[in-house]
């Protein structure tokens, strides 16, 4: 038995169902019981609210999140070769998992759960950034979710919390820390995941903020910040030709000057030019 419920340890329920992690699915299996229990609690006070875990696997993680009080867990599993690994955790705590095989990415998971709504994760690596960005652009805001707490490579975790004037400052920091506050909870070598990655691993918890911190329209914003990190090395004016015919006095609207780059405008900054660039 593992030292949070009765269930087998992780090893023992992989050997019994002949599970392997598979590189094509994005898999890394994070097997330490402490660990996963761990990643639960840096998500918070999981009584009241239903969880959404995306990429279970064989159900570490899922059984932290049940052991540390989640009302009720909805897992969404890809892999069918998980599934009866997942249900004879739903059948030690009767009515807190529900199990879905299907894709993230083609699934309304709103559905299924009452809020309040927690994610926590261990993404899959070939899926994590995609639905990162799906969940920080819902049509309005706040979101369903109250927090994200998701696993992802340490270098994308990074480029979530950058900063201006880094190198990793980007797309991925604007959009997150727009609408959250988003920190690094943990880090994990590689040697704590079965098949071992080739790189680190970092959990960022994310607090949906009840408004963004700076009105900008979205899909503006979206807009306005691809194309300026697109070439983020160009002055803003060549970086952002094409948007408006008269690209520089918009520049020098929003406070800015045409020949700053993209890594050095703060996220106010970046909200401000999205206004000047909506009229």
């Amino acid at each position: 038995m593992s030292g949070i419920d009765d269930l087998p340890a992780l090893r023992d329920v992989i050997a019994s169902h002949g599970l392997s992690a598979r590189k094509a699915l994005g898999q890394n299996f994070l097997l330490d019981l402490n660990l996963t229990a761990k990643i639960a609690r840096a998500a918070g006070d999981l009584s009241g609210c239903d969880v959404l875990e995306v990429g279970p696997g064989p159900g570490g993680l899922t059984r932290g999140l049940l052991a540390e009080g989640a009302r009720r867990v909805l897992a969404i599993e890809k892999d069918a070769r998980c599934l009866p690994a997942l249900e004879e955790i739903a059948a030690a705590y009767p009515g807190r998992l529900e199990v879905i095989n299907a894709d993230a990415l083609a699934l309304d998971w709103s559905a299924h759960l009452t809020p309040p709504v927690k994610v926590v994760s261990n993404l899959p690596y070939n899926v994590g950034t995609e639905l990162l960005i799906r969940w920080l652009t819902p049509p309005a805001w706040p979101p369903v979710w109250q927090s994200l707490t998701l696993m992802f490579q340490r270098e994308v975790a990074d480029r979530i919390v950058a900063t201006p004037g880094s190198k990793t400052y980007g797309r991925l920091a604007i959009l997150a820390q727009w609408r959250s506050d988003a920190r690094i909870a943990l880090t994990l070598p590689p040697e704590a995941f079965t098949p071992p990655p080739k790189v680190h691993s970092a959990v960022v918890h994310f607090t949906a903020l009840p408004s963004p911190r700076f009105p900008a329209d979205q899909a503006v914003l979206e807009r306005v910040v691809a194309k300026a990190f697109n070439q983020r090395r160009k002055m803003l004016r060549a970086a952002l030709k094409g948007l408006a015919p008269d690209i520089e006095d918009r520049i020098l609207a929003a406070g800015l000057k045409p020949t700053d780059r993209a890594e050095q405008i703060s996220i106010e900054g970046f909200c401000a030019l999205a206004r000047a660039v909506a009229g």
